[in-house]
């Protein structure tokens, strides 16, 4: 057992006993129990010992909020009570099957997690408009095609703003910083396609080497080697990664009173620097080493060659990796007029969908079943990010046979010496692309037929075999995945009520940017005295002209915005008057805003007055009191860190 053994133990016996307990799981702060009789637990008792917050009840759970190292908690409580420990299981499976791999994958899978549907729909788009393109609906040139090809590709082509979003989530860096991240590295302008068009390089580094490199541009002095970051994903995740840890030093080393905008200054400064200077080049260095030992390879074994383009393919791609081929590609069907170096890598495609269509007939799961079918359809028009990030790659063993049947059609293709003579599309659009321009030879679409058949039923046949357990138990490997999070130091702040009244719930406020949770996360109170005071120490951020509105941060970072009443801006400050000023540090229970409640009234506004956590984002949870009405001072919220 852990060192949480006899807060466990306590716990258990809290909560009724081992025998009361049907289920147990937990979230982010909770355990979350199911039991036989809750009036068997001593819901007091618990709520009065150290190391528990509080106790609530929602949804037939009874929860117990503990913070967030309740992983660690919830471990010697199964070990306790003879619960089946399903986290620390999946744990040890993770040590015995490479742990950093694993762990590794689970990141980027879960990153991915929160934008496959929107992925699905547009690899979807995208596909049907290539099929009506191709049917002669249109023209390519037409603005039909334009537009609906931009729906459906922009989400693509900025995929790095998405991904920093959700990796942003996941590393606890501030959304809107890691939004920034992905914004620069889509910029235009420092895109190496862009840099390359439009001027010579200023030198080349590593000349007459595998590692040669033009460079375009420097920072600072330093030169910055380009890459085309759209599309990618691996760069943005570590660049977001590290930008996570810079923030982290940044809000230790940088004064409280202007931690507000020289954190977010700073951290995207030295993030983007380093990533722009480091992870570039070693994205280019590695694509440019990988393509000379393809090339090297393919003049010993065509085959062995196409094996390990075809095999490899999706991983490269993660990684960006796969540039180092574009250029190659391109340049020899402008040249020779055909590409036969990049082409085993149109059997990966066609692998991923044998795969999804595999798990899709053979799992139980509806809701994995109903993402297989648009992930399918998509990648049958050459667009497989769903079915990777959504299906194959969490799921591992998909990934891997998918990758082994890519390997054997791209070996088909090296020995076939598949070519491609024009820029084609994706998927099945990628067939005309094959046909040889001067004499109308159809044997290069023939192979490519051939090896894409091959590749679908191999991955279908091999994923029907061996992935039973990956079809069929997704749910508890989702649920797995849902309860293992990082784990912190715990750390909680109790913020006390400012007004004496009665509790509103946030959702019956009478205004909808408030009701609606979008200004923050909280409470209202409908105030019986005409006070507003500090609901804990901390400095005053903002005190509004009309004094109708306070913000404030507490000393524990936690951001707290109190509205005095609905639509009392328009009294311009009449009936208010405010005790503070901004930058102003205040104890709890100072005396913030006084104001005339029978004023207000008459004026026709109301008195409900929100008590919001606007930073809601960077907590782990928020619990509400449970109490009717409350005396200025009470326990009003409790934000978990």
């Amino acid at each position: 057992m852990g060192k949480y053994e006899s807060l466990a133990r306590e716990i258990v016996e809290k909560i009724g006993g081992k025998e009361n307990i049907v289920s147990l799981t937990h979230c982010v702060t909770r355990l979350r129990f199911v039991l036989q009789d809750e009036s068997a637990a001593d819901e007091g008792g618990l709520k009065s010992m150290e190391g528990v917050v509080t106790v609530m009840k929602s949804a037939g759970q009874f929860q117990v909020v503990i913070g967030s190292h309740v992983p660690e908690v919830y471990a010697d409580v199964c070990a306790v009570a003879g619960i089946e420990n399903r986290e620390q299981a999946s744990k040890e499976q993770e040590k015995s099957a490479g742990g950093l791999a694993n762990r590794f994958i689970d990141t980027v899978s879960g990153i991915f997690q929160p934008i496959l549907g929107i992925m699905s729909a547009c690899g979807m788009l995208k596909g049907l408009n290539c099929l009506f393109a191709f049917m002669g609906l249109y023209a390519e040139s037409s603005g039909t095609y334009l537009y609906l090809n931009a729906f459906s590709d922009a989400m693509f082509m900025f995929l790095p703003i998405f991904l920093a979003f959700t990796a942003s989530k996941k590393f606890n860096l501030k959304p809107f910083v890691g939004i920034s991240i992905g914004c620069a590295l889509c910029y235009p302008a420092v895109q190496l396609g862009t840099l390359s068009a439009a001027a010579e390089p200023l030198y080349t580094l590593f000349e007459g080497t595998v590692f040669e490199s033009p460079v375009y541009q420097t920072f600072l002095g330093i030169p910055v080697i380009a890459m085309d970051y759209t599309s990618t994903v691996i760069p943005v995740i570590l660049i977001v990664y590290f930008a996570s840890k810079v923030q982290k030093l940044m809000e230790k080393v940088i004064p409280e009173i202007v931690a507000f905008f020289f954190v977010p200054m700073f951290t995207l400064l030295i993030a983007l620097a380093v990533g722009f200077i480091v992870i570039g080049p070693v994205a280019t260095f590695g694509s440019n080493l990988i393509l000379q030992g393809i090339l090297m390879v393919r003049g010993i074994s065509p085959l062995i060659a196409g094996a390990l383009v075809g095999g490899f393919w999706q991983v490269l791609v993660m990684f960006g990796l796969h540039w180092g081929f574009i250029p190659v590609y391109v340049n020899n069907i402008m040249t020779v007029g055909y590409d036969n170096i990049m082409m085993p890598f149109f059997g990966a495609t066609w692998a991923t969908t044998g795969v999804v269509l595999a798990i899709m007939v053979k799992t139980k799961n509806e809701k994995l079943r109903g993402l297989c079918i648009p992930s399918a359809i998509s990648g049958f028009f050459g667009v497989t990010e769903p079915a990777i990030y959504g299906i194959t790659l969490p799921r591992k063993k998909p990934f891997i046979i998918s990758c082994i049947a890519a390997a054997i059609a791209g070996a088909f293709y090296g020995i076939v010496d598949l070519k491609e003579y024009i820029f084609g599309g994706l998927g099945i659009f990628e067939f005309p692309a094959m046909i040889d321009p001067s004499t109308g030879d159809m044997y290069n679409v023939t192979m490519a037929a051939v090896g894409a058949i091959a590749a679908t039923v191999l991955g279908f046949i091999l994923a029907f075999i061996f992935c039973k357990e990956d079809a069929e138990s997704s749910d508890a490997s989702e649920k797995a995945k849902a309860e293992n999070h990082e784990k912190i130091s715990v750390k909680k702040e109790k913020i006390t009520s400012p007004l004496t009244g009665k509790i509103i719930p946030l959702a019956e406020v009478k205004d909808a940017a408030f009701s609606s949770g979008i200004l923050g996360k909280g409470i209202a109170v409908l105030p019986e005295l005409g006070r507003v005071a500090a609901p804990a120490d901390g400095t005053i951020q903002a005190v509004f002209p009309t004094k109708h509105a306070i913000g404030m941060v507490t000393e524990h970072g936690v951001e707290i915005l109190i509205h005095i009443g609905m639509n009392t801006v328009q009294l311009n400050g009449e009936g208010f008057e405010s005790h503070i000023k901004e930058g102003m540090k205040v104890k709890k229970g100072d005396i913030l805003v006084t104001f005339d409640k029978e004023l207000i009234l008459e004026k026709g506004c109301s008195l409900e007055t929100p008590v919001l956590i606007t930073n809601v984002d960077d907590v782990a949870d928020l619990i509400e009191t449970e109490k009717d009405t409350v005396e200025s001072g009470d326990e009003l919220l409790t934000v978990i860190f």
